[in-house]
């Protein structure tokens, strides 16, 4: 997946235009890299295409009074630290947060936890068993954890919990990415389950009219277009094999 990133783009230009014999192309190469440069580096840019993509957060006074489960997807931690004994979260950590608050809200009265082991050299090592035992520690009942330990991806985490629940009418609160919302809400419809939207961790925030935000290159952005690019690309393979 690594010729869908913006860098790998404007590294494969500038080599064109480093060996290049035309001084034409050897021009151009460098002019579209400079372009291209310009707009994967800016932050305006990058936030309105996140805000395209992200599906909006729900307000609270939009939510129902409760919901039987929250499923919060894997994908929100680092490999289990086992020479500190702890879990290192990441930024997506934010759909546990998430789901904590609405727990303790009582908006939601079950949390299903999905994610097995991302790892080829580690495949026992499966993500919602280390979950749960943190949120074990936090004194959150173990009947009102549910984890799921055996999907790879969003589909498999649909296909699971679909398997899981004996109900599928039941009242179920989805809470994940809002970049990873569009394809994973079609992914349990496609299984069989209504859920909820309870974005999170969204990347694009009220618009900015700064100096800075507008028009100084920032390096950050790379990493969040490879985000976006990637779950992109990740839904239309999964709308060509009919996986939503």
């Amino acid at each position: 997946m690594f010729l869908i990133t913006p860098i790998v783009w404007i590294i494969t230009l500038l080599f064109f235009s480093l060996f290049s014999k035309n001084r034409k192309k050897k021009k151009r190469y460098l002019l579209i890299s400079l372009l291209l440069l310009l707009f994967f580096s800016n932050s305006f840019i990058l936030d309105e295409f996140m805000r395209l993509w992200e599906v909006k957060a729900t307000k609270y006074n939009n939510l129902k009074s409760s919901y039987d489960y929250g499923i919060v997807l894997g994908g929100i931690t680092e490999e289990y630290d086992f020479k500190n004994d702890r879990l290192t979260f990441m930024r997506s950590s934010d759909r546990l947060w998430q789901a904590l608050e609405l727990y303790e809200q009582k908006r939601i009265k079950k949390i299903i936890i999905t994610g097995g082991s991302g790892s080829i050299l580690q495949p026992k090592l499966k993500e919602s068993i280390f979950i749960k035992q943190f949120l074990l520690k936090l004194n959150i009942p173990e009947e009102d954890i549910i984890i799921e330990t055996d999907s790879r991806n969003t589909r498999e985490n649909a296909v699971n919990i679909a398997r899981i629940l004996e109900n599928k009418n039941t009242d179920v609160l989805l809470i994940t990415s809002a970049f990873h919302m569009r394809r994973s809400m079609k992914c349990f419809k496609k299984a069989g389950i209504i859920v909820y939207p309870y974005s999170t961790d969204r990347y694009s925030g009220p618009r900015k009219f700064v100096f800075d935000h507008l028009f100084i290159p920032n390096v950050k952005t790379f990493s969040t277009w490879n985000l976006l690019i990637h779950e992109i690309a990740g839904y239309i393979i999964y709308a060509m094999v009919g996986y939503i």
